[in-house]
């Protein structure tokens, strides 16, 4: 069995948000020479978060929008882990766009469903964080 490691780091402009970093990924697989397992990728920063869905500019705007309500950045003051940091609504949204994806390896690529890229989503941002590609197989 092989195993490869990479971190992909990111410095976002906005406080929030998405990136697709499939072409990222796929890069990480091609240097792994890896054809045949499984690909980890996974945010390494608690309020970010890396998922699958499509990459469609109104699907987008729907998840900042559902996201907001669920979880609204203002007032600072309705939480109670807001202090010395003012990001408790980008914990809680990262909780449910979720750490982490795991995609099969089939014949040296991502084994994707119709439509299916990587995300990271970032909710906290204008800093540098990172993602880590993990991939084993053989």
């Amino acid at each position: 069995m092989i195993s490869f490691r990479e971190e992909l780091w990111f410095n976002t402009e906005k406080r929030r948000q998405l990136i697709n970093i499939t072409p990222q990924v796929n890069a990480c697989l091609q240097k792994s020479d890896i054809r045949e397992g499984l690909c980890l990728v996974n945010a390494m920063h608690i309020t970010a978060s890396v998922f699958i869905n499509d990459d469609e500019t109104g699907l987008h705007q729907d998840f900042e929008r559902w996201l907001e309500r669920l979880a609204p950045e203002k007032p600072y003051s309705q939480y109670q882990h807001n202090g010395y940091e003012d990001n408790a609504d980008a914990h809680l949204k990262r909780t449910v766009m979720g750490r982490e994806v795991v995609v099969a390896v089939t014949a040296g690529r991502l084994d994707f469903g119709p439509w299916e890229q990587i995300f990271y989503g970032e909710f906290d941002g204008r800093r540098r964080k990172r993602v880590l590609v993990k991939i084993i197989g053989e």
